[in-house]
Order: C-alpha cells, then sequence, then structure tokens
C-alpha cells in the first residue's frame, strides 16, 4: 500500500521537549476534529485520511484511553477544547459504559447500549486510568472519582494472597478461574502509579510496587528473566496457551518484546518516587534484553514476539511496541544519565518518523506492518485496538527528561 506523500523536514533533534510537544499536538489534532460523537461518546474507527467505520460500535479500551488523550494533552498544550472533549468521553464511560444495576463496566456498547459485560480486569486498568487522568488535568476537583473505581477493583479483581489482579469475571458474576495473566497487571500498575501521582494517595503506589515485585521480579524468575504472558490460577507458567496464536491482540503466546519494556517503564516509573536500585537495574535488564532479541536488523523496528528458545515467534511490528521503547528509552536516561539510552530513542525515531507517522493527516498510520513495514489496510484507528494512547502517551511519558 502507498504511504502517504507529505513528509516533512526530519526534525534537528527528536530528543527535544519541542520535538515531543509538537508531536503530541500533530496527534491529537487527528482526532479533536472528529472523534467526539456528539449523541454520547466517541468515535473510535478511522481510516488514515480520518473516514470513520463501525461508528456505532465502542469498546471500553478505546473509549477510556480517549479520555486520557484528550486530558493529558489538553492539559500539556494548555488547550481548554481538548479537556471539555477529554470530559465529553469521561462521562460516557460513566453514563453508558457504567450500568448501576450491576455495578459493573459494558466491555462493548453498540448504539449506546451496553452488549458484552463480561467484565476484564484489563479494560478496568484504563478506567482507573482515565479519572487519574482528569484528575490530573484539573477536570475533577476530588480524588472521588479514583478511590471509587480503585474499591471496585478491590472488591471485583484483587487476589491478596498472590499480589496479583485476577483477569475475567463472566457476565453472570462468575470468576473465570482457568487463566490468569500479566497484561491486565501491567496496566493495572501503570494505572496505579498514574493514581498515585494525580492524587498523592500512597495506597495507590503501594499497590503498583507489588505488581511489580510479583510480575517484574517473583514471575520473571521463573521465565528466565523475562515476563511470560500467561499463567495458571496458580500463577504458574502456562508455556502452551495460546500456543498457536502468537499474534493475539490481548493474550499472545511468547515473550512479547514490548511488555517487557512496558514493566521497565512501571519500575522506572515507581523509582522516581521510592527510590530502589533493583527496579533500575531490572528496567535495564528487561529494556536491552528485549532490545536485543527483537531489533531487526534488515528493516528496523523492534518485532512482535520471541519464544522461550529466543527466537522470534512474530516478526511483524506493531506501533504500541515501537512506541513504549521510545518512552522507556527516555526514562531510562533519566535515571542512568547513560547516553546508549539517548541513541536508541533517536534510532526507534528515525524508523517511526520514516514508517509510521502520519506526515499528511497525523497520527500515526497503522496497528500493525509487516517486518519490511509495509501496510496490511487503510485502518489507523480500531476500538479497542488502537487510539494512538500508546504514541500520544509514550510522548508525555518521555517528556518527564525535561520536566524533572
Amino acid at each position: 500500500m502507498e504511504r502517504p506523500s507529505k513528509k516533512p523536514k526530519k526534525p534537528d533533534s527528536f530528543f527535544s521537549k519541542d520535538f515531543l510537544l509538537q508531536h503530541i499536538a500533530d496527534i491529537i489534532a487527528f482526532y479533536k476534529v472528529r472523534a467526539l460523537d456528539p449523541s454520547g461518546g466517541f468515535f473510535q474507527s478511522f481510516r488514515i485520511d480520518g473516514t470513520k467505520f463501525n461508528e456505532d460500535f465502542r469498546q471500553i479500551v478505546s473509549s477510556a484511553r480517549m479520555v486520557i488523550n484528550f486530558m493529558l494533552a489538553g492539559k500539556l498544550l494548555k488547550d481548554p477544547e481538548l479537556l471539555k472533549i477529554g470530559k465529553h468521553g469521561l462521562e460516557y464511560l460513566e453514563k453508558v459504559h457504567y450500568v448501576p444495576e450491576k455495578q459493573s463496566y459494558a466491555f462493548t456498547v453498540e448504539k449506546h447500549k451496553p452488549k458484552d459485560m463480561v467484565e476484564q480486569a484489563y479494560g478496568y486498568a484504563f478506567v482507573l486510568a482515565a479519572h487519574a487522568a482528569a484528575r490530573t488535568a484539573g477536570v475533577t476537583d476530588s480524588n472521588a472519582e479514583v478511590a471509587r473505581v480503585f474499591d471496585m477493583l478491590e472488591r471485583k479483581f484483587w487476589l491478596p494472597e498472590k499480589g496479583a489482579y485476577l483477569d475475567t469475571i463472566s457476565a453472570e458474576g462468575v470468576v473465570d478461574n482457568s487463566y490468569r495473566g500479566q497484561n491486565s497487571n501491567m496496566h493495572m500498575c501503570e494505572a496505579l502509579i498514574a493514581a498515585f501521582e494525580a492524587t498523592g494517595d500512597v495506597r495507590y503506589l503501594d499497590r503498583a510496587e507489588v505488581l511489580a515485585e510479583t510480575f517484574a521480579s517473583t514471575l520473571a524468575a521463573k521465565g528466565g528473566g523475562f515476563v511470560w504472558e500467561h499463567y495458571t490460577v496458580d500463577f504458574e507458567i502456562d508455556w502452551d496457551y495460546n500456543k498457536n496464536d502468537p499474534s493475539n491482540i490481548y493474550r499472545p503466546w511468547g515473550f512479547q518484546p514490548g511488555h517487557q519494556i512496558e514493566w521497565a517503564k512501571n519500575l522506572l516509573n515507581i523509582h522516581r518516587h521510592r527510590p530502589k536500585f533493583w527496579m533500575v537495574n531490572r528496567a535495564k535488564e528487561l529494556f536491552d534484553g528485549a532490545w536485543t532479541l527483537s531489533w531487526d536488523p534488515v528493516f528496523g523496528g523492534l518485532v512482535y514476539g520471541f519464544g522461550p528458545d529466543r527466537t522470534w515467534c512474530d516478526e511483524e511490528k506493531y506501533f504500541w511496541v515501537q512506541g513504549e521503547s521510545i518512552a522507556t528509552a527516555s526514562l531510562l536516561y533519566e535515571a542512568t544519565k547513560d547516553p546508549i539510552y539517548v541513541e536508541k530513542f533517536v534510532c526507534l525515531w528515525q524508523y517511526c518518523w520514516e514508517h509510521w507517522v502520519d506526515h499528511e493527516h497525523g497520527g500515526w498510520l497503522c496497528f500493525k506492518m509487516s517486518r519490511d513495514n509495509k501496510r496490511m489496510n487503510d485502518e489507523k484507528a480500531i476500538a479497542g485496538g488502537k487510539c494512538d494512547y500508546h504514541t500520544l502517551v509514550s510522548c508525555v511519558e518521555a517528556l518527564r527528561p525535561f520536566v524533572s
């Protein structure tokens, strides 16, 4: 597929506050003029040129992530209109996704009616993060909603004896005891850090630290140093879960380089508030190890997955893996002052500027590409899959060294 032809001059410096702020502005500009649905919530699926599709369908992950995007961009860019759009989306989360009689959030909504009522901790993590973003942006003036969602997570998902959250509860309220996973816990850790930074309440940081110790230390040791994706109900590694599905969007088989790097990011963000040497050391091990095993020396970029034998099991390139790695490289430089991480940050940006950034319409082009960086379709945003959350928030994270 052909790429948009307009490409501006490459920035003089990718590792700069001005560049990152401008890129945040460029991403959110695509969504600012077309995402808001006047009848409620956000349109979530767009083609590269901005044409909407699947207009009636909403998924809670995108509903919440788009709130986060508008809140954080509005605060950083000092744009009250973005904050207003973010508030519009937050109201939809609470008035449409949330079903009071069930005291739960619908995973999917169609034509503004709750559809899939299976409760996913993965989705709830972003509801918590959305309320934290609203508090950070000053759109809400109390910590009450952050606390309410956290308390709901305590009742529904928290497993104190395991130091982790369970994953799924059926629409009938039955806990799925066939599966435990790291992905929902990783995003829960991220959301808890955001909740602490928004409110100052240390119980959120306490819980984030427990999750980091459980997954990035204890369970990673069982995986030979990396965090495996899937576990039994007793949190023993399940090496066979989804073995024939290494490209699954939420539960892929294999080690995910992007998830090793996201755990590194979480460790560094906890370390900022509670300095502990092991967290920086572990973050370096996860980032450096994932980079070494997944960087493509021929076509550039980081591949999607590698197996227990440390060979690639999915060589495709996903937008979020590149975005999260940009953020973590910046945070590693902040924590270590080692210039190798600026080099990797710039290396990734040069690759993404060439292959991923939509220089004509704004945002990043698509969800994934082939190993040789060819698009597979013209879908820029997909409900539940991509709304440029990873790319925008990674720029927000990458700004930390410039404001600390």
